[in-house]
């Protein structure tokens, strides 16, 4: 059983819980990421949910359904536009519904999933256990654009720290993405869960290390905030580099957000 699987539900469902009182004209408002829409985010969160979704259920389907979406955006130049085709259009209160109705039913069919079961992606195949935990975490970091643009200050749970393991997982990924060599030693990060509790990893290496908030951490490695708009506490050469271009997240390597230009 994967609980990893009723995580993303439960993430999802805050999510939904924000959103359900918006009305029709509210989707077309414009969040802070690339300009993207609430109608946007949502289509994002819908369409890659169907696609993970087929991976676990038809691998065929996947091929034929992530091929075409590949075609679109690059007829388009936009993989908003794209997205928007491969779902005829759909956007509102449509979307919002038919996304939910989606992820109940997809979280049901991970959790029952053999956790070490090999998925195709756009990369590297991955477990059944990362393919929802990246779930997890696009639906985490891109719902903070909504909570961001509805000044809402969102309540967290223990649920992300699956969130911070991808970000200490990708340590490596992070470096190798833009050609760079890996530093050694990995950076001791120390962090306060949404319960109080510590969590740490490389506790030995005194010298590199990243200390706060566990919430905190999580924006950074997902983007979705600059380090310098955090309380985290960094010391040491290589922790300074990883958490100015820290990416936990799969493709051509971004930069975090300027300074000052994510916030609520």
């Amino acid at each position: 059983m994967l609980k990893e699987a009723y995580d993303f539900r439960d993430e999802s469902e805050a999510l939904y819980t924000l959103i359900e009182p918006l009305g029709e004209a509210d989707y077309d408002r414009v969040t802070l990421f690339r300009d993207w829409t609430i109608n946007d985010v949502l289509q994002h969160l819908h369409f890659f949910n169907y696609v993970a979704d087929l991976t676990l259920t038809d691998e065929e389907e996947f091929k034929r359904v992530y091929g075409k979406l590949g075609e679109l955006r690059d007829k388009s130049g936009s993989l908003v536009d794209a997205t928007d085709k491969m779902l005829d259009g759909l956007n509102g209160i449509a979307l919002r519904d038919a996304w939910r109705d989606y992820y109940l039913e997809m979280a049901d069919r991970f959790h029952a999933a053999d956790p070490k079961q090999r998925l195709l992606w756009v990369g590297p195949s991955m477990s059944a256990r990362s393919s929802i935990s990246a779930r997890l975490m696009e639906t985490w970091s891109h719902a903070q654009e909504i909570y961001d643009l509805l000044g809402v200050e969102r309540e967290n749970r223990d649920l992300i720290k699956s969130i911070a393991v991808m970000g200490m997982n990708t340590f490596g990924w992070t470096f190798i993405n833009r050609k760079e060599d890996v530093p050694e030693p990995v950076p001791c990060v120390r962090l306060t869960a949404p319960s109080g509790e510590i969590w740490e990893w490389n506790s030995e290496n005194e010298t590199d290390l990243v200390e706060g908030d566990a919430a905190e951490f999580c924006q950074v490695v997902t983007q979705t905030r600059n380090i310098a708009d955090t309380k985290l506490k960094v010391r040491g050469d290589i922790a300074i580099r990883w958490m100015s271009i820290a990416q936990c997240f799969a493709g051509p390597p971004r930069n975090p957000p300027a300074p000052g230009t994510r916030h609520a």
